[in-house]
């Protein structure tokens, strides 16, 4: 007890420190950002003019295991959160894919996963949170009290209302290893009827999909189990997505199936080199999202990849397509089928999504008691003669309205003003911004998530 007290004690007088420090900058006229991406924004933007360094506020500070609760910084990242609640038998309800990925920075996001389907997307798993907002205060948000507005209308404004120190999380009790069952598709429209039937069974406790090509789509239900007569390991030499088409039944331990995807960044470690088994028997400390995110900033801050593309005399235009997309259950197999057509990337990653409550979140509105599909879908692809910027964005953009989906904005976004704030509660965001940013000392969310300022 003495040392969760000392970690509370510890956090105020970070707050402190970093509050008096939020304030200095807007004294001075500056505008202001975080030293330490919090995010995954898959993009370059404008600096901001002065950055704190928030990075010691990554502590877990109580876990409640009586009441399935944890209060935890928001630095802290989703690795050491697990590894600290795995100890006592529980774990975050959703926990993103990426050991990378924050807990403030999936509450300022959109953070799914397999569990989805039962609980939602990462911040209808937060109960309370202290932020500092653009004024220079730290207000404590929860469902119900007089910043309940803010509270809501935090997910998916990526740092421009103000930054979560300290969040209370909603736990679940695990179990030591988990079962995975792989059932292969070969007709779309099958498959995400299977996914709904899936989501609707109410023993499990993960279900997810890859999809190779429209012939080739597996689903993948989970559960946690008390024990497992063989274990297997995709943190080295295999690879986990590989292995989806080759065994029915595998069995990881609950830590490594949280994870399964971050070896290999889901696929993307092959843009690396690193499934190569050469390089890879070599290079096994590259192997994680982390080390993944190092070498795609250095690559942008350097051009590395445009300048060997140069020397080999590839003079093509390229576009990255790195994207999250929400589409109800009924029409993925339309997304699918335009995906397949015009996109063509694979694999594609299937994760099933439900709304945990009716509350809405006006930044990213989904409706309660509806089933959706996210699909993943990640890379540069070579741009037809002539095409103008964003070729491929701008399609899946339309089809995602045209679908009443929903799209995260963590990659590039090509959406004019008027449809972005119609998008994403513009009335509701400008509201807020008045209220707790009323100087805009942050950044705009239309100018951080399509102009990248």
């Amino acid at each position: 007890m003495d040392q969760l007290s000392d970690a509370a004690r510890r956090y105020e007088q970070k707050k402190a420190r970093l509050v008096a420090e939020f304030r200095d900058a807007l004294a001075r006229g500056a505008t202001v950002g975080l030293g330490k991406q919090t995010s995954n924004l898959f993009r370059s933007r404008a600096p901001a003019k002065a950055l704190l360094d928030v990075t010691g506020f990554n502590n877990v500070i109580s876990i409640d295991e009586a009441n399935l609760l944890a209060e935890v910084e928001g630095m802290t990242s989703f690795d050491a959160f697990t590894r600290a609640t795995l100890k006592r038998g529980l774990l975050p309800a959703v926990v993103p894919e990426l050991k990378s990925i924050t807990v403030g920075g999936a509450m300022a996001g959109v953070g799914i996963e397999s569990s989805s389907f039962k609980y939602g997307l990462v911040h209808e798993t937060v109960l309370a949170m202290e932020v500092l907002t653009g004024g220079g205060a730290v207000l404590s948000c929860t469902r119900s009290n007089e910043h309940r507005d803010l509270f809501f209308g935090f997910p998916n404004s990526y740092g421009t209302l103000g930054y979560a120190l300290k969040l209370t999380v909603r736990l679940v009790r695990a179990k030591q290893y988990v079962e995975l069952r792989h059932q292969k598709f070969c007709d779309p429209v099958r498959y995400f009827e299977a996914v709904g039937a899936a989501c609707a069974r109410s023993d499990l406790d993960f279900v997810d999909g890859t999809v190779f090509d429209g012939e080739a789509l597996y689903l993948t239900t989970a559960r946690f189990v008390d024990t497992a007569p063989f274990l297997s390991s995709y943190t080295y030499l295999q690879i986990y997505y590989q292995s989806i088409g080759k065994k029915q039944l595998d069995y990881l331990s609950a830590y490594d199936y949280i994870w399964r995807w971050d070896t290999d960044w889901f696929w993307c470690s092959r843009n690396f080199g690193l499934q190569r088994p050469w390089l890879r028997a070599i290079a096994r400390p590259w192997l994680n999202s982390t080390a993944y995110w190092k070498i795609m900033g250095w690559n942008r801050r350097h051009g590395f990849s445009d300048r060997l593309r140069a020397l080999r005399g590839d003079r093509r235009r390229e576009e990255s397509v790195i994207q999250d997309v929400q589409i109800p259950v009924q029409r993925a197999h339309e997304f699918l089928a335009l995906h397949q057509e015009r996109i063509g990337i694979r694999p594609v990653w299937v994760c099933p999504t439900s709304p945990a409550a009716a509350e809405r979140y006006p930044a990213y509105p989904l409706e309660f008691g509806k089933l959706y599909v996210n699909f993943g879908f990640w890379d540069v692809l070579p741009l037809p003669a002539g095409a103008q910027e964003g070729y491929f964005n701008r399609q899946v953009e339309q089809w995602v309205d045209r679908l009443e989906g929903a799209k995260s904005l963590y990659s590039t976004v090509f959406y004019d003003q008027e449809t972005f704030w119609r998008r994403y509660g513009g009335a509701s965001y400008r509201a807020l911004k008045r209220k707790y940013d009323p100087r805009g000392n942050l950044k705009d969310l239309y100018d951080k998530a399509v102009r990248r300022q």
